[in-house]
Parts: structure tokens; sequence; C-alpha cells
């Protein structure tokens, strides 16, 4: 059936449900109107209009061609929350038939402006209202007239509304998004609009959508059962390939309920729309309360050590490829997917053959490892050719992501701390080459008052500016400080620290992160900005960094999946019952969710949550980290076609790519994102005076006794291996105390036996 063609029937069967009515606080001149359709694609398009003002239960009887409808709509308010309100609706075909026919809530806007922030988690950041280009995968800007150091954000094709005044729509699928749910920050009357929904209906998956009209006055957001995206789907950069949605055919006592939950509530800020997200996430699918038990940390650790010694080490050379050497993007690419990266966890937790392996690495890389700009090379391949991030592309022949940079910069300053701390040598060549890069970043933020997204590897120059791509250089710049002790690092750190919070953070935008996704909005960039927050306020106990912190930690929740989407049982991941919650969505070119953070342990979040108290982070981190080792392939338990040891990135709860749950064969940088996780997370987390607890780890704990001097907690682990756990018991008063760059060094741990049990005591 051709889509793009296929006109679109409205029937609308009542109007205008007042939500005024139950948001008499709220001063928002956006104040929505609620209507239901059934929406019908094969015949002409009309519009029929049956108002009935009401605002409890209301039952309709209608006659539309051959089939009867009862529909019956019902509003009630949300127990402890009266800005909230619960909406069920009841489609049932009473008599007749109707193919390919879907139905629907939508909610109607006047006075609306294209100054709302429009947000639908992990898809869509101020509307995705962004100049863009058409460019096929791998996404990167093509034309030189698009390059410069204040050019405005550019992104690839994705579903987004319009700058202009084209049509301006955007149609999702529910699994599109980390939450099913669209919601906007009104500025002008300081109020924001949600709506969360179920992943679907007995139809499947529903879908999201919003449309504005030509004067962008007016606009609705609409929850459709089941998806029909009419006319066309996204897949990857490119909005316009053609839909294969179809609508479900209705008989006689067919009937489906959709049921949405909106809020309409004052807003004070952007920061504020997240805050809002960040408590009502799980509303209406709550969070899965105990996740199952797969691998420990330990064992994950044991079985990626030798899959990575075996599969990943370059033997001839000396280096740790980021993927296995099939292109040069999986050979060598410092920082983003791995490189000098990886190293870190082997060193800190490896054999004998890990550790020299990682000195054999350190020594490959310096001195030539460092491009002639100051920057790390961008790319390698073949242990001696250095080259820009696409050589394929001319563009890209000589740039270099600063992210990158970044990256290698900070982790290898954590590794020479670690070295310290074994008693090993850091060689010169390292250090100068460490510091080289330090200078270099520095030098550029003098020059530009920013590091911009790509510089050139062979002059230093920045060739497109902009973007929060450098997230993580202010936490490198900060340990460059503390090993080189030199205050001026620290000085720009805060200084370019302060000008991401200003400029990107507050106006809820952060991109730049990915290579190959343009300046896509990312999880990746924002993280990054995360721990660069929480290195700056353990560095000066400065409250500005830790409110930056937790204003980018909430524009964060956004990227991570909160609930366990349901897979076609034939798919990849529907086979292994995977689950979903805490996996950690991409950017909104590359729809996929991940294991893991690319590419760190989320140890930023522990550091917040010792640092406020909430634990919202930690059990944020938990979820992140817990659900890593599922996705990791065993004999045991293999996933696709997968080799052991191998975690895929891809976690596809939308049909973007390779399809829904379906992965690609390949090794990626999730494996390294869960050796970070052994070593900087704990497996269990104890607040002595809250007697509170969270099994981080694939462990169950629970405290069985606790008073004013001691706490006991009992520990199993449920895994069918020898495991360790790191364990970390904290009063308020240890809990100020800062976990700096190697937060678990010298924790203690426990081993425990198949099913063992042991019992832990702790003085206060």
């Amino acid at each position: 059936m051709n889509f793009s063609s296929r006109p679109v029937f409205y029937f609308f069967l009542w109007t205008y449900l007042f939500f005024a009515v139950f948001f008499q606080t709220a001063k928002c001149q956006t104040t929505p109107v609620m209507y239901v359709n059934i929406n019908h694609y094969n015949h002409d398009q009309h519009v029929l209009d049956d108002q009935v003002q009401e605002t409890s239960q209301i039952v309709k009887q209608l006659v539309f061609r051959s089939s009867v409808w009862n529909v019956k709509t019902t509003v009630k308010p949300v127990k402890g929350n009266d800005k909230a309100m619960d909406i069920l609706v009841t489609f049932l075909c009473q008599s007749g038939h109707l193919d390919d026919a879907s139905v629907s809530v939508n909610f109607s806007f006047d006075n609306w402006s294209v100054n709302n922030y429009v947000l639908m988690p992990a898809a869509v950041y101020n509307g995705n209202r962004v100049v863009a280009r058409n460019i096929p995968y791998p996404s990167f800007i093509n034309d030189p007239r698009d390059t410069g150091i204040n050019k405005p954000q550019m992104i690839s094709d994705v579903p987004r509304l319009d700058k202009n005044y084209k049509p301006s729509r955007i149609q999702l699928r529910t699994g599109d998004m980390s939450t099913p749910a669209i919601g906007f920050y009104d500025p002008a009357a300081k109020c924001a609009f949600w709506m969360l929904t179920p992943q679907g209906t007995k139809l499947g998956d529903s879908g999201i959508g919003v449309a504005e009209d030509s004067s962008r006055t007016h606009a609705e957001i609409t929850y459709t059962a089941p998806v029909v995206r009419e006319k066309y789907r996204y897949y990857i950069s490119d909005s316009h390939a053609p839909s294969r949605d179809q609508g479900a055919s209705f008989n006689t006592g067919d009937s489906v309920v959709l049921m949405v939950r909106v809020y309409h509530d004052s807003c004070a800020s952007i920061p504020d729309l997240f805050r809002q997200f960040a408590k009502i996430r799980n509303d209406v699918i709550p969070h899965s309360k105990e996740e199952p038990s797969f691998r420990s940390f330990s064992t994950t650790f044991g079985i990626q050590q030798e899959k990575f010694n075996r599969c990943n080490f370059e033997p001839k050379f000396g280096y740790y490829s980021v993927g296995l050497r099939e292109n040069a993007s999986q050979d060598w690419q410092i920082g983003w997917v791995g490189g000098m990266i990886s190293t870190y966890p082997l060193l800190y937790q490896g054999n004998k053959t890990s550790v020299d392996n990682v000195i054999r690495n350190f020594d490959w890389l310096f001195p030539k490892g460092i491009a002639p700009s100051g920057f790390f090379w961008d790319t390698g391949e073949k242990g001696d050719r250095w080259m820009g991030i696409f050589q394929n592309i001319p563009l890209g022949k000589d740039l270099h992501l600063i992210r990158k940079s970044g990256d290698g910069l900070y982790y290898c300053l954590k590794q020479f701390e670690l070295m310290n701390r074994m008693h090993m040598t850091v060689k010169p060549p390292w250090q100068d080459g460490c510091r080289k890069v330090a200078n270099t970043l520095v030098r550029t933020w003098k020059k530009y008052h920013q590091f911009g997204q790509f510089v050139n590897n062979k002059t230093g120059d920045i060739v497109i500016g902009g973007s929060t791509s450098g997230g993580i250089i202010p936490a490198a710049l900060v340990l460059a400080s503390r090993y080189y002790k030199d205050s001026s690092y620290q000085t720009v750190a805060k200084a370019a620290a302060r000008d991401y919070y200003e400029n990107f953070v507050k106006k809820g935008v952060s991109y730049g992160g990915p290579g190959e996704a343009m300046q896509n909005f990312d999880s990746e960039s924002t993280y990054g900005l995360l721990e660069s927050f929480t290195v700056l306020y353990e560095a000066t106990h400065e409250k500005y960094w830790l409110q930056a912190a937790e204003d980018v930690a909430l524009q964060f929740t956004t990227w991570i999946t909160s609930y366990n989407y349901v897979f076609p049982p034939s798919s990849d991941l529907g086979r292994i019952d995977a689950h979903t919650t805490g996996t950690v969505w991409a950017n909104t070119q590359n729809k996929h969710a991940a294991p893991g953070i690319c590419t760190h342990s989320g140890v930023a979040l522990l550091k917040l949550y010792r640092a406020t108290g909430n634990p919202f982070y930690l059990e944020l981190l938990k979820d992140i980290a817990h659900t890593i080792p599922q996705y990791m392939s065993t004999p045991d338990r293999p996933i696709a076609n997968l080799g052991n040891g191998w975690i895929n990135e891809r976690v596809s709860l939308t049909d973007w790519l390779e399809g829904i749950g379906n992965i690609f064969s390949g090794s990626t940088w999730s494996e390294t994102a869960m050796l970070l996780t052994e070593v900087e997370i704990p497996g269990l987390y104890v607040n002595l005076d809250d007697n509170e607890l969270v099994a981080i780890d694939h462990v169950s704990a629970k405290i069985i006794r606790h008073s004013k001097r001691s706490v006991d907690v009992r520990i199993c682990n449920p895994t069918g291996d020898k495991i360790t756990v790191k364990l970390l018991a904290e009063t308020k008063v240890q809990q100020a105390v800062m976990l700096g760059d190697l937060p678990l060094w010298g924790c203690r741990t426990l081993k425990l036996l198949p099913g063992g049990v042991k019992i832990l005591h702790y003085l206060n």
C-alpha cells in the first residue's frame, strides 16, 4: 500500500473536555483541549465534528459507514497529585466492520509558540527545531560552507518540528523514546504539560505525535493505537522513509482501551521541565522492583578480560584495539569507543598479562599517537598509520573529534594515579605526551573561548565549532592540574564548564559527543558534562558545581530507559527475554539504547548521591549498571551471532535500522563500559545512618539487624559462579569525604561461592 498517497479520515467523536477545570492552579495560556477520534486510511479526507462539553464520564454511540461504535471516556484525578489526571477512552465496535483503522486521543493547544521547548525523551529536544541536512549515514558535514567556528547547530535528517513555516509534524512509535512521553515548557506562561502513556495496547505499540499549524500558533499532541505513521517513518538519517505501518481491523465486539496520564503545572525553567520528568517517568509504567540476576560484575570482568587479551590485543605493535580491527574505526580510536579507556580497568584489576599489555599500549601510543596539533591523533590503523576521523569523507581526513582528546587525557591521568598507587613507574614520554595534550586544550580555549567539536589534527584549528563535544574536558583538566601541580589547568576547566552550563545545559541542549551523528542531541556529551561537574565539585566544594551536576543529571535521565520494553518474541532480544530498564540511548540519530554509558561507568551518579542524599541518583546508577551483564553473549547463553564475551551496543526498541529487538554481529564499546563498571561501581552500597542499601551487582542483600551502634547485612550470591563483590558502606560523615579519581581503591571486597550466604557486620 502506498502510504505517501494515503488520505486520512478524521472522525471526531466528541470534543472539548476542558482540562482547566482540573488544573485550577495552573495559569498556562496553552490550556489543552481534548478530543478523541477514529482514523481511517482508505477514503477521502473528511472532518465531522460532534461536540460534547463534559468533564466526567461520557458515553456516546456513533454510526460510521457500516460500523456502529460505542465510545466511553472517563476522566479522573490522580490521587495525591492535583496537577494530574488519568484519561481512559474505550472504543467498542458494536456492529459492522472497519479495516485499516486506528483510534486516538488528541490534545489541542491554542496560543502555541515556537518558543515552547518540546521534549520527547531520547528522541526530541526543543522540538529538534534545528538546521538539518539530508546526508546518508555516517552523517557528517560534507560541505565546507557548513563548517566554521560559530556556525549554528546542524543535525541530520531526523524527525523534527520545522524551523520555518513548512509542515511541522513528528510521528513516533512509543518505542522511539526512553519513556513513552511527550511534554513541553511554555516560557511565556511559565507552565508545562506532560502526557505519559503505556508502551501500547493489545493492538501492539502505540504512536505519539505532535503537529503544528502553518501559523505556529496552534498545536496538537496525539496518542494513537495502533501506531500508524501515515506517510513516513524514520530510517537512519532519513525521516522520509516510506511508512510500513498498518491500522487494525475492527469487527463486531472488538474493543480497545486508550489510557494516558496528563500533567499541567507551573514550571520555572527548562531544567525544571527535566526535573518534572524525573519525578513522573515511572508513573504510568512502574519501575521494575526486581531485575533478574545474570552474572556478577566480577564474573563478567573475567570473561571479558580473556576476550580482550585474545581478540582485542594487537601483539605486533602492542595495543588494545577498540573492536576486532575489521576496519579503521574498529582498530584504533582514542577515547570515545574505548582507546585508552579499556586499559584503565585492565590495569586496575587485570592479571599479569593484562598489566603487561597495558604498559605496551602506553609505550606504543607515546609519543607517536600525538598529532602535530598537540592533540591525540583521532584514528589509527594497522599499528602505525595515523589519520583523521573519516578517510572516505574529504572533510574528515584530517579532523579530530575534540571529545576524544578529552577522554584520552582523562583516562590516561586516572591511570597515572593508579600506577602511583600500585608503585609502578609512569614513564616520562607518557607524562610529556599527556601534558602536551593538556597544554593544547588550554591554548585552544584561550584562542577561541570554546573547544569546538572538530579540530584539524595537523594545525589544531577549530574546523567545526560549538557543541558540548568536549564535555569531559573540564574533568580532564582538573586531573591535569592535580597531577602536574599547575593551577592554570583548573582555571580553564572552571571557565569552560561554566560556559557549558550557562549556554547549553540551562537551555536544555547537549550535542556533539558521537563523531558520526553531526550535532544531533546525545547522551554521551551529556554524561561527560555530569562527570566534569562532579569532578569540579569534589575539587572545589563549590555549590555552583553541585547545582550544575544536578541539572545535567536530570537531563541525562531522559536518555535512560525507564521500563522493560516487550520485544517481539522472535527477535534477537526477545528470545533472551532482555530487560531494557537502565539501557542508555545513544542520540536522536542513532535510535537505539545500549548496555552502559558510552564510555563511562556512571560513577558521577554515585558521587552526586553522596553529595545530595537523593536516592534517585543511586537507583538510576543501579539501573544502568545492573542491566549490562545480561547483554553479554556466552556459549551457555548465546545472543544472536555474538562471540563469547561480546556485548553489542544495540538495544533497539524501534524500527530505525535492523528491526525491533534485533542486533548486528559485532563487538562494541559496551564491553569497555562493563569493565569500567566492575572497577568503579560498588556491588553493594549501604547507607549506615539511614539503614538503607542498594544491591547494584547481581546479588541479593537485606539488612537483618540494626541499632545505633551497628548494622548487620545478609548478602547472598544467587548466581552459579564464585564471585567477588565490592562493598561500600558509609555513614553521613564518611559520605562527606570525596571519592576522588579512584573511587573504590582499597574498598572492602567479599568472596561468595555459588549460592553462598554471608553476614556483614558494620559499626556505625
